[in-house]
């Protein structure tokens, strides 16, 4: 990058405000509406008697997954994790926008941090069976007959082998789109820092949510037990780079400058 460069010079674009101000918006409602994983959220507020009428931990088996869709399909789809797919289209604003902003810093990477991303974020698409299981439970429990709710059992424990959030290991997908995911972040996080479009503290943050983030692979493999802990370490890191990248995007997006 060139010395003389600019945050103007490298970002401002008045053809991509519409999406910077989409992307600041994105980041935040990312934050304080849409964060990942609410089902941990949910059992800690539970385990604590702070919600009534919820289970403390997510159920283990398709009986018992059909049975808290029967009595409560909000926090089923909560458990889950049907409100990440949110939380993932928001990201995908984030990363088109940062696309934008940091196009000119570092095409190369910044086109495989976006391809990565997005990659990503369809494939975790593709592997969430929130809906699946909400659409097996209605008819488990529309039907009369014992072999058609069999049946549903068998579907159920399934979609269950692929996305269970009360086990240690998921189906690929799961762990296919994280990576990609983190990979993305960790990418933008190492341009961002050596561009002058959104500082220093956005890049430092970037590399701590998204590095301490891939230690999950490591702990899943190596230490099992704490498999979970990378995640609420790293959230504290990802919500001040979602609130950075925001406050910049906004900035940009107010800018008219020059194609």
């Amino acid at each position: 990058m060139n010395t003389q460069d600019t945050p103007s010079s490298l970002a401002s674009d008045g053809r991509w405000s519409a999406l910077y101000k989409a992307g600041a918006v994105a980041a935040l409602l990312a934050v304080f509406v849409f964060r990942r994983n609410l089902g941990a959220e949910l059992s800690l507020l539970a385990s604590f008697g702070l919600v009534r009428g919820v289970p403390v931990a997510p159920p283990t088996i398709a009986a018992e997954w059909f049975g808290l869709f029967h009595d409560n399909r909000l926090v089923a789809l909560t458990y889950l994790n049907f409100f990440d797919l949110f939380e993932y289209a928001l990201l995908g604003l984030v990363f088109l926008a940062l696309w934008a902003a940091l196009r000119r810093a570092s095409p190369g990477a910044m086109l495989v941090a976006t391809t990565a991303g997005l990659i990503g974020i369809a494939v975790y698409f593709a592997s969430n069976q929130s809906l699946a299981m909400l659409a097996l439970s209605e008819r488990y429990t529309a039907t009369a007959s014992d072999a058609q709710r069999s049946a549903y059992l068998v579907a159920g424990e399934a979609l269950l082998a692929a996305n269970n959030p009360d086990g240690i290991y998921q189906g690929a997908g799961i762990y296919i789109s994280l990576f990609l995911v983190l990979l993305a972040g960790l990418i933008i996080s190492v341009v961002i820092w050596r561009s002058c479009v959104f500082g220093k503290a956005a890049a430092i943050t970037g590399l701590l949510a998204n590095g301490i983030g891939m230690c999950y692979f490591v702990t899943l493999a190596l230490l099992p037990s704490i498999y979970w802990l990378p995640h609420p370490i790293s959230a504290p890191f990802r919500v001040i780079w979602y609130f950075l990248i925001a406050l910049r995007l906004f900035r940009l997006g107010r800018k008219k400058g020059n194609p």
